[in-house]
C-alpha cells in the first residue's frame, strides 16, 4: 500500500474507533440517551474526521519531501476512514438497546483494533501479541476512563 495512503488509514481507522468508543460511553454514561449517543456519533463522524484530515494534511505538508498530490492522499484517506469507522458504530444503536448496543459496539471496536494492529505487526514483522495487547490495552483505557468521566459529569450536573 502506497505510504499516503496507508498514513491516512493507519491513523484514521483507530482514531475513528477510538475516539467514537469513548463519546458514546461518556455520552451513554452520562445521559442514557439514544438520541444525544447518536447526535454525538455523527458530530464526531464529521467534525472530527474533518478535525483530524485537516491534522494531517497540514502535518504531510511540513514534511517537505512530499508531493501535493501525495498530502491531498492522505488527507482523504484519514478523512474517509476516520468517517467510516465512526459512522459504524450508529448502526447497533439503531438495532439494539442503548445498553446492549454500547456493549456490541465496544466488542466490534475492540475486534477491529485487533485486526489493525494484526495487519501493522505483520508489516512490521514483529511480534503481534506486543502490539495487539498494547493497542487493546489503550481502547479499552479510553472506554474505561470516558464511563467515569460520563458518571462524574452526571453526578455533578445531573
Amino acid at each position: 500500500m502506497k505510504r499516503a495512503i496507508r498514513v491516512g488509514f493507519c491513523f484514521g481507522i483507530p482514531s475513528g474507533i477510538i475516539t467514537t468508543l469513548g463519546l458514546m460511553v461518556g455520552l451513554n454514561s452520562s445521559t442514557q440517551s439514544q438520541l444525544v449517543v447518536i447526535g454525538g456519533i455523527l458530530t464526531i463522524a464529521i467534525a472530527d474526521s474533518m478535525s483530524d484530515a485537516m491534522g494531517i494534511h497540514i502535518s504531510q505538508e511540513s514534511e517537505n519531501h512530499l508531493t501535493q498530490n501525495d498530502v491531498w492522499k492522505s488527507t482523504f484517506c484519514t478523512f474517509i476512514a476516520k468517517f467510516m469507522f465512526s459512522i459504524i458504530f450508529i448502526f447497533p444503536i439503531l438495532i439494539f438497546s442503548l445498553k446492549t448496543a454500547i456493549i456490541i459496539s465496544i466488542l466490534i471496536g475492540i475486534y477491529l483494533i485487533f485486526l489493525l494492529s494484526l495487519y501493522i505487526a505483520r508489516e512490521r514483522k514483529e511480534n503481534p501479541l506486543i502490539i495487539i495487547s498494547e493497542h487493546i490495552l489503550i481502547t479499552i483505557l479510553v472506554v474505561i476512563f470516558s464511563n467515569f468521566i460520563g458518571l462524574w459529569v452526571s453526578s455533578v450536573f445531573g
